[in-house]
Parts: structure tokens; sequence; C-alpha cells
């Protein structure tokens, strides 16, 4: 039987989100072809739970008192799973894992980078200003070019930590300040107004599934950390859009996968302006607690978990 690491925990503020999600890997891994072993990686250092002990991971080859393992299902949120780190650390063991490569998560993690690649390729993406660590910045210039409101955030952050809603420029200093905190880089992008939905997608042993896409409606200024955790928000899966939009979106969720050369379990979230569906980013590593989306758009389209987690480990195993 195949011992597949379950990989949770993570160096950034998304850990608490990755145990969760870990958690529901866990419990709907095929025991029948899989023996599941979970995996943390964070500040304490790399640790395996084999039973009701706690044993040290030997980095050199990702092994624990002689288990050697067989896959890696990676579920951890931010650095370093979702940044490309974990993925290059594989492949010079040669241990397939659940997510794309290490340049396509190096390219994703980083939303500006990702979103101005995508621009090339005709993908409807924010205006967006990059501003790094130490940068000086002119206030004037930024909403200049993005305008007010706006939206700062991490570049290579994720759960919705440390983004702000700007409406005056006084409050854009403070923003970037606290985007900075999560990252080390923000970016400031125009606002977007219009229907807010997300879509997933994951790639089997008989090709690319695209499910059903999720609207998310909240009372909140945006979908914040308490809207997509704490139950302040309305998630109507599917959408109820028109035909020729969901198309529309399905279509753009598929091209933006296959330009990324991605595979795993991804997620692409929108706003809908002027009757096209606009980018905000693509998550690589997308929650997959109760009260994530995804296994919400695999429960309407009749795909249990277990299932839809055979087929993106079968893969690449």
């Amino acid at each position: 039987m195949k011992n597949i690491a379950i990989i949770e925990g993570g160096y950034s503020h998304e850990k608490v989100i990755s145990l969760l999600s870990a958690e529901m890997v866990f419990s709907n891994i095929d025991r029948t072809k899989f023996n599941p072993i979970k995996v943390r990686i964070d500040d304490e250092g790399w640790f395996a739970f084999v039973g009701d002990e706690k044993q040290v991971v030997d980095r050199s080859d990702f092994s624990c008192n002689g288990v050697k393992f067989d896959y890696a299902f990676i579920v951890i949120h931010g650095t370093p799973g979702e940044d490309g780190k974990l993925q290059a650390y594989f492949d010079m063991l040669s241990l397939p894992y659940s997510t794309c490569s290490h340049l396509a998560a190096a390219l994703t993690f980083n939303k500006f980078v990702c979103n101005q690649y995508l621009k090339s390729f005709d993908v409807k993406v924010a205006e967006a200003v990059l501003i790094r660590k130490e940068e000086v910045f002119d206030l004037s210039e930024i909403i200049a070019k993005v305008g007010l409101p706006c939206f700062v955030k991490p570049c290579d952050g994720g759960s919705s930590f440390g983004v702000t809603k700007v409406k005056e420029e006084s409050e854009l200093r403070t923003a970037i300040q606290l985007a900075l905190k999560h990252g080390t880089q923000a970016i400031i992008e125009s606002f977007m107004e219009g229907r807010e939905v997300t879509n997933g997608i994951y790639k089997g042993s008989n090709g690319i599934v695209v499910l059903p896409i999720t609207e998310i409606v909240t009372t909140n200024d945006f979908f914040d950390f308490e809207a997509k955790y704490k139950g302040e928000s309305e998630e109507i899966t599917p959408a109820d859009l028109e035909r020729s939009m969901e198309q529309k979106i399905k279509a753009e969720t598929k091209r933006i996968y296959e330009i990324l050369d991605l595979t795993g379990i991804c997620r692409a979230d929108y706003i809908i302006q002027n009757d096209a569906p606009y980018l905000i980013e693509i998550n690589t590593v997308p929650g997959m607690s109760k009260e994530s989306l995804i296994p919400q758009m695999a429960a309407h389209e009749r795909i249990d978990l277990t299932t839809m987690l055979n087929d993106v480990i079968a893969v690449s195993l």
C-alpha cells in the first residue's frame, strides 16, 4: 500500500487554514489504496504523525523512522507549499506530488507577476501597481493609475490576510504597510465593481475537469477572512448566471489552467464586469476545509472527495 504524506502547516498566517484543509484531505483519502500520514512543516520543524507518535522527518530523503513516502499531497497554503519551494525539493527527490510544478507555483504565487504574464495572453485583469519593501512611493501617482477605491494586498499571501479596501488617499500608506507585513511585496489594484465568482478545476486521469461556478455574496466590504471562514457570506453553487456567461468563465478557467501548465486542484477567482470575467487571482493550493469552496463545487457535481483525490493522485503517481 502506498504511503501518502498529507503535508500541512507552513510558515505563514495561513497555517490555521492549512490544518483544517489537511484534516479534510486526510479524512477522505481512499484507505483501500493508500496509507495517509500527516506531515507538519512549520516553525517548530518537520514532523510526521504516525499513529500516536510524533516523529522527526529526515529532510535528506523525506522519510521518518524508515518509513518512505511514495507521494506528497501538499495542503500548505502560502509558503513553502504554494510558492514552489516544496515542489522544487520534491523534484530533487523524484517524489511525485499533488500540485503544479515549482515554476508554475512560483509564478502564480506572486499575484502581480502572474496577472501581468496572463495579461499578455489577453486575460482581463485589473490595473495594478507593485510596491516592494523599503521602496519609496508616491501616493498620488499610485492613485492616478489605479483610482479610488482600490484594493491593497500582499503579492504573495492568501486567505485575505493583509488585504484592505482603500477609499481615501489618507488610508493608502497604512494599507500598504499592512500588506507588507504579510508578504514581501504589495500590490495595489483598481477596484472592479461587479459580481464575484470563483471556479474550481483539476486534472484527472481522463483529462481536465472544470467544476461548477460559485458566486460570492457578502455584506462585508469584500470577501475577507471573516466572510470566507466565519460564515459572513453567502456562497451560491451553482452561480445563477446566463448560460453564455457560465460557458465563458469555464472556458477562461480552462484556458488559464493550460497557459500556466497547471496540475492538481486549482481555483480561479473573477469579477464579472462589462459582461466579461476579470481574473482576480489563481489559487494552486485552494482551501479544502468544510467551509471551503472546492468541496462545495464537487458536491454539487456529485463528485465525492475521495473520488476526486484518487483522480488527482492517479495523474502523477
